[in-house]
């Protein structure tokens, strides 16, 4: 059977003259009809395979695969709101206009009046000011990024001292103390996991320390038995050694939002230089926004790691349309998602149910709690309806949606398939129902 499989391979010649691939470049399905063939050779050696697939047919996938952008939209009907699988937060209609604008020729670093070189965090820093009260900004590509920056430019060969509380892993396996050491710094750990007190801080500090770092646990919360430093006095005790304090604040509340702490809030205690995300709480694109005291955001500025971190012309468009929104009282999607009415859920879930329901659908309507994810608001509950529909090939059905015409993720519990409105909009909901629709019923 594989010797006569091997003979039925066509050559490569043969695709060449297929005309389903004709229009595609010669050196492209000449590189991918090798490839293809290869794969096929080893398919049949290893008798993975007993029928030879339409080879052609296989070189025109692969070909478009190579030939059209991997990013496809998706509908998100999972309910978490900063979906870090699917970009977390989504960018307001504003924020891609503005990107939009940007993606040609733009006035980043030139003053249109003047006709001179102007600066580029020149609109950004106008921005932040108004909205955090700090002196100075300095944008970089996330807040991880934010955080390596500042600890090379303030304390590369140094100590930095830090709650053992408070050495997190923010994602992707990164760790704060890793940061830390990228930075080329010494930890110095003080405290205990659940206990740190003011005089930990005071007894670690040395001639060779260079400043105090405080990270807010974002993606986590530590119960029971525990004490943290309050800023004040961390500040305090900063100002008394002359030693700045860098806050890590992660999701960026610019209100407090569910007690988180706001930036305004945290610059204003007198914190140094305070780090926060771009797409999660803020609700705009991904970056690392550092904002505090004019003297250490120019040294930082003037490190050679910044050119190296800094962002692009649209996603410094995009996070300056997200910050002016923010001044004009305007609210992002992720911040509308997440403070979504029991009403409106409710609105939305009826015609979601509706248009399920006109397509043969077996759908009923309950009651579940989502997340902010992201790794934002640890353990804050999202509590709204879902739409619930039996399904007897839950992997079949949730394949078949994510690989449709239209990419629809959603949630899978105790057989069901989970829709949640949270995530979606009014627009939205005719083209998710067709597709569920499909997916479960194989067809529509």
């Amino acid at each position: 059977m594989g010797t006569e499989l091997y003979r039925q391979l066509p050559k490569v010649d043969t695709l060449l003259a297929d005309a389903r691939l004709e229009g595609l470049p010669h050196a492209l399905v000449v590189a991918v009809g090798r490839t293809v063939l290869e794969g096929l050779r080893a398919d049949i050696g290893a008798g993975r395979i007993t029928v030879l697939p339409d080879v052609g047919e296989r070189v025109l996938l692969r070909a478009k695969q190579l030939t059209q952008s991997r990013i496809k939209p998706v509908l998100n009907a999972t309910g978490i709101v900063v979906h870090t699988n699917l970009g977390r937060s989504p960018w307001s209609d504003g924020a891609v206009q503005a990107a939009i604008r940007a993606a040609r020729y733009c006035d980043l670093e030139l003053d249109l009046r003047t006709g001179k070189r102007g600066g580029r965090l020149a609109g950004l820093t106008d921005l932040v000011r108004h909205l955090t009260g700090a002196e100075a900004a300095l944008v970089v590509n996330n807040c991880a990024a934010a955080l390596l920056l500042a600890l090379t430019a303030l304390a590369h060969g140094r100590e930095v001292v830090v709650s053992r509380g408070e050495l997190v892993e923010i994602g992707g396996s990164f760790r704060i103390p890793d940061v830390i050491a990228s930075g080329g710094a010494v930890l110095k750990e003080v405290g205990a996991t659940n206990r740190t007190h003011l005089k930990d801080y005071a007894h670690a500090i040395g001639d060779n320390t260079a400043a105090l770092l405080r990270v807010h646990p974002s993606n986590f919360r530590v119960m029971g038995f525990t004490e943290t430093v309050d800023r004040a006095d961390l500040v305090a005790l900063g100002k008394k050694h002359g030693l700045p304090v860098v806050e890590d604040l992660g999701t960026g509340s610019t209100d407090g939002l569910y007690d988180e702490p706001s930036v305004r809030e945290v610059v204003q205690s007198g914190v140094g230089l305070v780090l926060f995300s771009g797409d999660k709480l803020l609700g705009g694109p991904q970056a690392g926004v550092i904002v505090g005291q004019a003297n250490l955001v120019e040294t930082l500025r003037k490190h050679p790691l910044y050119r190296a971190l800094r962002i692009d012309k649209v996603i410094l468009a995009a996070l300056e349309q997200t910050l002016a929104e923010h001044i004009s009282g305007q609210m992002p999607p992720t911040l509308a998602m997440i403070g979504a009415s029991p009403t409106e859920l409710q609105e939305r879930a009826d015609q979601l149910l509706g248009m399920l329901e006109q397509h043969g659908v077996d759908v009923n309507c309950a009651q579940d709690v989502a997340y902010v994810g992201g790794g934002s608001l640890p353990g804050q509950g999202l509590p709204g309806p879902v739409l619930q529909i039996p399904c007897d090939n839950l992997e079949r059905v949730t394949l078949a949606l994510r690989t449709g015409e239209y990419a629809v993720v959603a949630r899978v519990s105790d057989q069901m398939l989970i829709l949640d409105p949270r995530t979606l909009t009014d627009a939205q909901l005719p083209e998710v129902a067709r597709q569920v629709a499909r997916a479960v019923q194989g067809s529509v």
